[in-house]
């Protein structure tokens, strides 16, 4: 039994965790260049398992994107938002119960804000030399499946300031900014 409100506050429960689980609805977002070979690539699942079956899966992915002129396609029980350009595949995967809407606002995020930070020039070499900014707007964009900004604007403005926060001279750091810039150092050092 219980009382009305125990049922209400149940529903509201449900409900809340039920939008919570709709959060994540980005299973990965990958970058790859004219041949499908790997740019970039973010898996926020284990169902695409370990580096081999992400790389088969992204030759999969490459080949059927390649071949459709659609910009949402289905694979593997996985739906795909694509945009090319140049010599490059920028996609966002999610399940195919999700909407192909919100994949596609983050894969226009993560277009347009490169677009800002790249000055308009979205090729391999600028995305390699600038990779930095590619994984920064991955990370500003989506959190472990979850979509957290979509402003393409806020997205290069936050990513330009980290960006400019690395650069930053060991005198304008702060105490504890410039003991993370000494162990990244060290750290480098210790690994060549």
């Amino acid at each position: 039994g219980g009382t009305n409100l125990d049922r209400k506050f149940r529903g509201e429960l449900f409900c809340s965790v039920d939008k919570m689980s709709s959060l994540y609805t980005v299973k990965s977002v990958v970058v790859l260049d004219a041949e499908g070979t790997r740019i970039a690539a973010k898996y926020y699942t284990d169902e695409f398992g370990a580096l081999k079956e992400q790389q088969e899966f992204e030759k999969d992915l490459f080949t059927k994107c390649y071949r459709a002129n659609a910009e949402v396609i289905m694979l593997d029980k996985v739906i795909a938002i694509y945009r090319s350009s140049a010599d490059t595949f920028f996609c966002v995967t999610g399940g195919v119960e999700d909407n192909e809407l919100i994949l596609a606002s983050v894969l226009q995020a993560l277009y347009e804000s490169m677009s800002v930070l790249l000055r308009n020039i979205i090729d391999k070499r600028t995305l390699l030399e600038n990779f930095d900014y590619l994984l920064l707007c991955i990370d500003e964009i989506v959190d472990n499946g979850a979509i957290l900004e979509t402003d393409p604007s806020i997205i290069a403005n936050r990513v330009s300031l980290r960006s400019a926060e690395n650069d930053m001279p060991i005198s304008e750091q702060s105490i504890s900014q410039a003991l993370q810039t000494a162990r990244d150092q060290i750290a480098r050092s210790l690994l060549t």
